[in-house]
């Protein structure tokens, strides 16, 4: 006999709803009352891992990679890998049909090692450090996105081949929170960066790139860029005799980091998409181009939960609740609520924030969130939407190694990196 069985009307509204717009798909209450997500009780994977522990929805990741594959089947779809980057997630998004976007050595070297083609390869980043460069030649990366007159030099100097690159721009859209990168439009510098390129026999210039900025949510803001760039290509092809077949709009879709918060609306940017590039083509009368789009927290964000337990509930200095877990805070939670995996919630409820062991500062966790008033140390909590930004960022605060992360699918829990231990972080210790 399970909780359901003896108490039905946990079948009605007095349970917890799990907001589909930031929770997983998948994730739902067993007969126990467990929080199960991908068929693995959260619980579980608390006890067998330990906490804090990050988790990751393999289905929620694909199914978002079928989604874009879907809406947008003409489009080049590049997983911007930058949101997050393991070998696994590497491998499925690849599976799924996207190429992948790296930002630095590092990341390239996780999406070599986790067996992706070269060619299917973007390389990225604000700066690009001559290592960086000679690695992504020699390895043969599909495509360099240059935002600079020194990348190009070195690019220059390094490719024994023809290299295809993109040319970073700066739109000038004014996008709220952005702060956009690259060769602004018309100016002197993108002027000289496109005469560069087309001197050299082994640069390949393919494309203009641009990066709107972050959680963007009105799909006009792409539909602008696309006409504005369409018009540089048309002015390069009349000035070089370079016809540029490519055009990246980057990434930045916004997604639902709380109940209620705007979302970007797929089908609304197809049709903007769409009508840009023929009001752009139209207009400068130039062949229309194969699009790319860069999607990364919208593909892996609201696959991942994290787990902590609780190690307090203190009240605080203004009367308020103050629950203390074993974690941190790395990167922004979004503050997407939270809910006790152990149990069903039927009793009263206080409003809390959350704050990790390390949070001397003030940083929280989590704030104005609903939880049981009887909450109690020893308690594992779930924290939705944090697929995104909070392993690449992760620190060492407190010399306190950076959690695991694991999958589940089918039924399945698998590590798919391992705690960091103490002794790890020893070993950068050079003893006199």
């Amino acid at each position: 006999m399970t909780l359901l069985d003896i108490f039905p009307s946990l079948r009605a509204s007095t349970v917890p709803r799990l907001d589909p717009a930031v929770w997983p798909a998948d994730t739902h209450y067993d007969g126990d009352g467990r929080i199960t997500l991908g068929g693995v009780a959260l619980h579980d994977v608390a006890d067998q891992y330990g906490t804090p522990v990050r988790v990751i929805d393999e289905t929620e990741v694909r199914e978002r990679c079928r989604a874009y594959r879907k809406h947008f089947p003409d489009i080049e779809i590049v997983y911007a890998g930058t949101a997050l980057m393991v070998g696994a997630v590497a491998r499925w998004v690849a599976d799924e049909g996207l190429s992948v976007q790296v930002g630095s050595g590092g990341e390239l070297s996780v999406a070599l090692a986790a067996g992706i083609d070269p060619r299917r390869i973007v390389l990225h980043g604000n700066g690009k450090t001559l290592d960086e460069l000679r690695t992504a030649v020699r390895c043969g990366v599909g495509r360099v996105v240059v935002g600079s007159l020194t990348e190009i030099t070195l690019l220059t100097a390094l490719a024994t081949q023809p290299q295809q690159v993109l040319l970073r721009i700066a739109t000038g859209i004014d996008v709220p929170g952005a702060d956009q990168f690259g060769f602004p439009l018309g100016s002197r510098s993108f002027e000289t960066a496109v005469a560069r390129i087309a001197g050299r026999c082994n640069l390949q210039l393919v494309g203009l790139h641009c990066h709107l900025g972050p959680q963007i949510h009105d799909p006009d803001h792409y539909g602008e860029a696309i006409r504005r760039m369409i018009g540089e290509m048309s002015w390069i092809d009349h000035e070089y005799g370079l016809l540029l077949s490519q055009l990246d709009i980057g990434g930045g879709h916004a997604v639902a980091l709380r109940g209620g918060d705007a979302e970007l609306n797929l089908r609304e940017l197809a049709d903007i998409l769409d009508d840009a590039l023929d009001a752009g083509c139209a207009r400068h009368r130039f062949p229309r181009p194969v699009l790319t789009m860069e999607p990364g927290r919208a593909i892996v964000a609201r696959a991942g939960i994290t787990l902590y337990r609780v190690l307090a509930v203190d009240e605080t200095a203004g009367g308020g609740t103050r629950v203390i877990v074993d974690g941190g805070g790395c990167g922004s939670h979004g503050h997407g609520g939270a809910l006790v995996v152990n149990r069903h919630p039927i009793g009263p409820q206080m409003t809390a924030s959350v704050a990790g062991k390390h949070s001397e500062s003030g940083a929280l966790i989590a704030t104005e969130v609903r939880l049981p008033a009887d909450l109690r140390p020893g308690e594992v909590l779930a924290l939705p939407c944090t697929g995104a930004y909070h392993h690449g960022p992760a620190t060492t605060d407190s010399t306190v190694g950076r959690p695991p992360m694991i999958a589940v699918a089918d039924g399945r829990a698998r590590q798919l990196l391992r705690r960091e231990t103490t002794a790890d972080l020893l070993m950068r210790e050079l003893v006199e």
